[in-house]
């Protein structure tokens, strides 16, 4: 299906006519998951791209909106539902525009500054009550459960890169995150915690975005970011700002490696560059944990 500016022309003349004279254009980046575009100067559209994220939609008018206020940081929070028509089958989103450009080393004053910020986000966010919280499921492809869920698929990727990774060192790291379990209490968790959905502005994190993997669950599926973005001092400065245990760090581990691995593992003969960067994810995630068998 497209999903263009003029289908969001449609869908939003035809169902909220006060908002029809505002300019669309596509937001820069524009998504995977959901396709964004700027509604005038204050509002954007989200479209979910697939059935299988249709079902975030409702999920995030439910919840946003009680999470913002708890908050240390502005997070999207929608402003209107749309209904399918036009030829496009899900419901749609409008929420208030949050101004920030997407994470990145170069765009940050101060890394100290950014990774506390961030840490006091997500323990502010899992200190959120979650009683009734949506559990983890396919909403958001089990963010918040258990790392078994993709125990099949991330042998199966060891297994098509042992020539280029170690494999029993992978296969090590994998099987101890397994070994553990989340014995708390069930917490928010945002699913997603990567540099596109870290906005910074003025050198500063600003808000955080895109809450489609957000449920209640085990908070480990949160930390990967320290793989995924952060490194050295940064990454440490991370761990000590994060209050959970060796267990629940070891279970990041295994999501950061079972994200990296497919991801290497479906590039090689793909895009070179995504290769390479879940690749370094690879060898920091194995790096890690080999000094940690050796202290």
């Amino acid at each position: 299906m497209k999903i263009d500016a003029a289908l969001v022309a449609r869908l939003v003349g035809s169902q909220f006519p006060q908002w029809s004279s505002l300019p669309i254009a596509a937001a820069e980046p524009n998504g995977w998951d959901n396709r964004t575009f700027r509604l005038g100067s204050d509002l954007l559209v989200r479209l979910p791209s697939a059935q299988s994220y249709a079902a975030q939609v409702r999920k995030e008018h439910r919840w946003l909106p009680l999470l913002a206020p708890q908050l240390p940081l502005p997070i999207p929070v929608p402003v209107a539902m749309g209904e399918p028509a036009e030829g496009y089958p899900w419901n749609w989103s409008v929420y208030r525009w949050l101004d920030g450009v997407p994470a990145s080393t170069a765009r940050i004053d101060n890394m100290t500054a950014f990774v506390e910020t961030l840490a006091h986000f997500l323990v502010s966010l899992q200190r959120i009550d979650a009683t009734g919280g949506p559990p983890p499921g396919p909403h958001n492809f089990f963010r918040g459960g258990p790392l078994r869920t993709y125990d099949d698929e991330t042998r199966t990727a060891i297994a098509a890169v042992r020539e280029l990774v170690d494999a029993e060192l992978a296969t090590d790291v994998w099987e101890a995150g397994l070994a553990t379990t989340w014995h708390g209490q069930s917490v928010w968790v945002h699913g997603d915690v990567a540099a596109g959905n870290l906005l910074i502005r003025d050198g500063r994190l600003a808000a955080v975005i895109d809450f489609g993997s957000s449920g209640v669950g085990d908070p480990a599926c949160d930390l990967t970011i320290a793989w995924t973005f952060l490194s050295g001092e940064s990454r440490e400065a991370f761990r000590a700002a994060v209050p959970l245990d060796a267990a629940t760090w070891a279970r990041s581990r295994g999501w950061a490696l079972w994200k990296a691995l497919i991801t290497y593992a479906g590039n090689l003969d793909g895009d070179p560059a995504v290769a390479a960067s879940a690749r370094q994810v690879i060898d920091d995630v194995l790096a890690e944990h080999a000094r940690g068998q050796r202290q």
